[in-house]
């Protein structure tokens, strides 16, 4: 197993690799030799700068690829084509078609490929989708989910990759690919969606130093309307409102009313989206009560960084994939429809207009 990218990918995909008992990480990837010896010096590990290098060594049998988002679909697509099984961050590309050949690629290889939407991982999502399959609060009526974080709030954060739109920057690419994958999940795909998407913060100092400020075009919110297909054509609306310069900001809440009550989960923990969650069910004319998180679905057990448990879960359903050459959910499927979502949202908010998805 290679690591393909190390920001995320060692903070929380190394050790979640080392844990799992199907996965052995055997190598780094980085395009920057010096920080790839910083890597390879606390890790132990080789690195390579060479991608086909790397493809080529015979230990590498699979790679999560945690890079930013605009070299993904290249390496990703190099490493089909070595036929190697693939963990790949999110947005997996720029934009779904690229997604789609990469699907009739791995189709054809005969590799499993997986995506990282690790909420579909997390106990108290998972206790939710549970309720909603059990019909816990009847036929949904409506669904609202916030996401309103304070990551890039700081006006003097430096000009990157994040603030450019061609790059796959905006809380379109770092949030609303999760939010909707998680909405499809629960609930059902998405139809259409109109967009409102702004910069709040439109310039950036450049990273040089030179007291310089640099155009922002990619946006740090979003306020989206969807209609989900939940039940044969059923229609039900969806609020996304998505924001990373919210001081000191909601956290994540996702709210589902029905017919027969409604279902409340989130958090307000703004440096851990993974620790803290709650979950609330409330029937008619009854109080909102919180719900128990259920033992079983627990992990078996966490780290620090909240992140490295779901996952580890996710990577040992991968993992379990792969050894039975089998597909994978979430994969790629998923991937190019919360990617659809995102394209059609761009759209939506340029030209004003409600597009399909």
């Amino acid at each position: 197993m290679a690591l393909v990218g190390l920001g995320f990918g060692e903070k929380v995909h190394l050790p979640a690799l080392r844990d799992c008992p199907l996965t052995e990480p055997v190598a780094l990837w980085h395009h920057r030799q010096e920080r790839l010896d910083q890597a390879c010096s606390s890790s132990g590990l080789p690195g390579f700068t060479n991608f086909e290098a790397l493809l080529a060594d015979p230990r590498v049998e699979a790679l999560v690829i945690a890079t930013p988002p605009q070299p993904r679909f290249a390496l990703a697509e190099a490493a089909i084509a070595a036929g190697k099984h693939l963990l790949l961050e999110k947005p997996v590309a720029l934009e779904a078609s690229q997604i789609e050949a990469l699907q009739r690629q791995a189709l054809s290889a005969g590799v499993t490929v997986a995506v990282d939407f690790e909420y579909r991982a997390v106990p108290a999502f998972m206790q939710l989708a549970a309720l909603l399959r059990q019909n816990a609060i009847g036929t949904p009526w409506l669904v609202k989910l916030d996401w309103l974080m304070g990551s890039r709030a700081d006006a003097s954060r430096p000009w990157n990759w994040s603030s450019q739109r061609a790059a796959g920057g905006g809380v379109l690419g770092s949030l609303g690919t999760h939010a909707f994958d998680t909405l499809h999940w629960l609930l059902g795909p998405a139809r259409t969606v109109s967009c409102l998407r702004s910069m709040a913060i439109p310039h950036r100092p450049l990273a040089d130093g030179s007291g310089r400020l640099a155009a922002v075009d990619a946006e740090d919110i979003a306020l989206l309307q969807l209609d989900l297909d939940i039940n044969q054509g059923q229609s039900l609306a969806a609020q996304v409102s998505l924001a990373s310069v919210t001081r000191p900001g909601r956290g994540y809440w996702i709210e589902v009313y029905g017919s027969e009550g409604t279902l409340v989960l989130g958090s307000s923990n703004q440096s851990d989206y993974v620790h803290g969650f709650q979950l609330w069910q409330s029937t008619p004319g009854g109080e909102q009560q919180e719900i128990a998180l259920d033992p079983a679905l627990a992990f078996e057990h966490t780290w620090p960084d909240g992140r490295v448990a779901p996952v580890r879960r996710l990577i040992g359903w991968w993992a379990q994939a792969a050894a039975e050459r089998r597909p994978m959910v979430p994969g790629l499927a998923e991937a190019a429809h919360s990617q659809t979502i995102c394209d059609r949202a761009l759209s939506a908010a340029d030209s004003g207009i409600r597009q399909p998805v």
